[in-house]
């Protein structure tokens, strides 16, 4: 707990900062938000150099073998694509086009790559977005649980599964859970993210559950929850297991501190006391690995996705890179990138609301 002098310059922080007309607040977004912008520039010159670096030749991967032995058809593609410029004009070209929502044509589907992210990216946020909340509630519960239960047999128990939640590869579990739970059980469903007989809701958001919700269409929003089950399960085990193990260090941490001592010894009821003081200190750091572990499910589906025939930025970008289809790939690096990029932002921004240290640091 921040001791009186700490708690008094603070205020005088606050007060010179209200004089100025900034509020603290506002200062912390303002510069938040300059850094997040160089970062998103920084992705795209990483994005560019990167592809840029492939050892394959792209003109070769989009002719193919007999087209680019044609001198004359070469130089038109190079020229249409302009990949006859000099590499920082390639570059602000590149940059003008993404300012302008052009992430560039697909070399093997001929469509727009943004329209095609478009299309792709919403199952995988749906997928993350059901794996990352079950993630949350369970992990940080058990995490809690654990800490408070220290030392007991409980304890012991939740450590041990945690740990078994971390140990186990994803493209494992996802074969072991769709033998068992599809092929062998047949209670959940094992691939695609409807029925073939389902027609999907009208496209809002891209995510069926979401859109049948919108039309008051239960029936295809429980089939669509259904096919979410499974791949949502796998992914979210890691998960569980990484949060329950640093949520449960954080609270052991925080548990130790004088203000939770003084709000015991004051006879404060232990919901209070749990909810209110250890939880909400213990929280900042477990942000920190929610982002990180939201970012890396966006990111990190292409197994998952493969196993059960989930349409999203996973299986795209697998194909993509599997055809070297640069504008694709590069596509699929700077969403990934933006996604990271903009969660730490939301990140940061959250830090200031739960603890007003941040705000006036």
């Amino acid at each position: 707990m921040p001791s009186s002098s700490d708690s008094t310059q603070a205020l005088a922080v606050v007060e010179r900062s209200a004089r100025k007309g900034l509020h603290p607040f506002a200062r912390y977004v303002a510069v938040r938000l300059g850094l997040t912008v160089l970062l998103l520039l920084g992705v795209t010159v990483v994005t560019f150099t990167l592809t840029n670096l492939v050892p394959s030749d792209p003109v070769q991967a989009a002719l193919g073998e007999q087209a680019a032995a044609n001198p004359e058809i070469v130089a038109k593609f190079r020229a249409e694509q302009g990949l006859d410029q000099p590499i920082v004009v390639q570059y602000f070209t590149y940059l003008g086009n993404v300012l302008q929502g052009n992430l560039g044509t697909s070399v093997q589907t001929h469509q727009p790559v943004a329209k095609e992210l478009a299309t792709a990216f919403p199952a995988t946020i749906e997928l993350a977005v059901m794996a990352i909340l079950w993630s949350a509630i369970l992990g940080i519960g058990l995490g809690l649980w654990a800490a408070l239960k220290r030392r007991t047999f409980v304890d012991q128990v939740i450590r041990v599964v945690s740990l078994i939640g971390l140990s186990w590869p994803t493209f494992w579990l996802a074969l072991v859970a769709y033998y068992l739970f599809f092929f062998l059980l047949g209670i959940l469903p094992g691939s695609g993210r409807l029925d073939p007989a389902s027609i999907p809701p009208p496209h809002v958001t891209g995510m069926y559950t979401i859109d049948a919700l919108l039309i008051g269409d239960f029936w295809t929003f429980w089939d669509a929850l259904r096919h979410l089950i499974l791949p949502a399960s796998v992914l979210a085990l890691y998960t569980i297991g990484l949060l329950t193990r640093f949520s449960r260090s954080a609270v052991l941490e925080v548990m130790d501190m004088d203000y939770v001592k003084a709000a015991r010894a004051k006879g404060l009821p232990r919901r209070k006391v749990i909810f209110g003081y250890i939880l909400r200190g213990a929280f900042v750091p477990i942000l920190t690995v929610l982002g990180l572990a939201f970012g890396s499910l966006l990111s990190g589906t292409v197994l998952v996705e493969q196993v059960f025939s989930w349409h999203g930025i996973g299986q795209y970008s697998f194909a993509a890179a599997t055809r070297l289809d640069l504008p694709a790939i590069m596509g699929v690096g700077l969403v990934v990138g933006f996604v990271y990029i903009g969660l730490n932002f939301v990140v940061d921004l959250l830090y200031g609301v739960i603890d007003p240290r941040v705000r006036v640091a």
